[in-house]
């Protein structure tokens, strides 16, 4: 238990590292300076500082939707066996819980948007719940998969020794699992090509027109729960990948914060080569990363 709340708190403490290094990697390959890599931090706590501002036409619902928000989110990080053995929180069927938690998330955050009154944060919301109804079944699709090949009913079991145990026979399926969850990943983190966090047109927003009226702390807890999110699916590209059953805890730590920057510098190549897709296309891309998933699950099946 101390290796899997060594690695936990890694993951809560540089997980905004991510982000900075996708913004970094993209600047750099398109010949920007770009901000440093510890820039969100330094957002956080500018943000932390501030006042609130709420509009008179809010209600309750608005103002508990980030700390809502970041509750789900952290809750669905204890479910992930973080340092490769096992979770903090775990029983049989957990995998369903974490997805369910990411949807709750969602949810809370849609819910904020719409109290706004606002037709502009309405169209955001739109937008990210029909995004959700196709990434949720991808993510499902990959989570049966790794059951499959684990014989184990929670995510210490999908993500853990067990599946280790299978790599010899399950190993091409399992990297097609780990392409899948990268491209749910870029959906679900409203990442380049399915939407742009730096997007200022206002036609082609959609996470960022929905949190446009929060401010200060607010602000700061859905920006570091995106964060988390992100670091999150960089955790479950690593237990697939990487085995860390035998490591030492804060081995296993180091190995937490070196998958948030590969993951970090993975999307930032992906932002620097492609760009936003027109909203017809973000569906079939969404549809291809779940086909993967699918492709892994056929093959342990064969």
């Amino acid at each position: 238990m101390t290796s899997a709340l060594l690695s936990w708190f890694a993951l809560l403490l540089a997980a905004p590292l991510t982000v900075g290094v996708a913004t970094r990697t993209q600047s750099f390959l398109t010949g920007r300076r770009g901000s440093p890599i510890w820039q969100l931090y330094t957002d956080l706590w500018k943000l932390s500082r501030r006042g609130i501002v709420y509009s008179l036409t809010t209600t309750a619902v608005f103002r508990l939707a980030p700390p809502f928000l970041l509750a789900a989110t952290l809750l669905a990080t204890l479910l992930l066996p973080v340092d490769g053995r096992q979770a903090i929180v775990s029983f049989s069927g957990d995998a369903i819980a974490l997805v369910y938690l990411l949807a709750l998330a969602r949810f809370v955050l849609v819910l904020g948007a719409l109290d706004t009154g606002s037709s502009f944060e309405g169209m955001g919301a739109s937008r990210e719940v029909t995004f959700a109804s196709l990434v949720e079944p991808g993510l499902l699709v990959a989570l049966i998969a790794l059951s499959v090949a684990s014989r184990e009913l929670s995510l210490t079991g999908m993500l853990g020794a067990p599946l280790w145990a299978q790599w010899s026979t399950v190993a091409p399926a399992v990297v097609l699992l780990a392409a899948s969850i990268f491209a749910l990943m870029l959906a679900e983190c409203a990442r380049v090509p399915v939407d742009d966090p730096a997007t200022h047109l206002e036609l082609t927003m959609t996470h960022e027109a929905m949190v446009l009226d929060h401010s200060g702390p607010d602000l700061a807890m859905i920006l570091y729960s995106s964060a988390l999110k992100i670091g999150a699916f960089a955790v479950i590209m690593l237990d697939l990948l990487v085995p860390r059953a035998h490591v030492g805890p804060w081995t296993a730590a180091a190995f937490v914060v070196g998958a948030l920057l590969v993951v970090g510098a993975a999307v930032g190549v992906v932002e620097s080569i492609t760009a936003r897709l027109r909203l017809p296309k973000v569906p079939l891309f969404i549809a291809g990363g779940g086909a993967l998933g699918l492709f892994g699950l056929i093959l342990l099946l064969h």
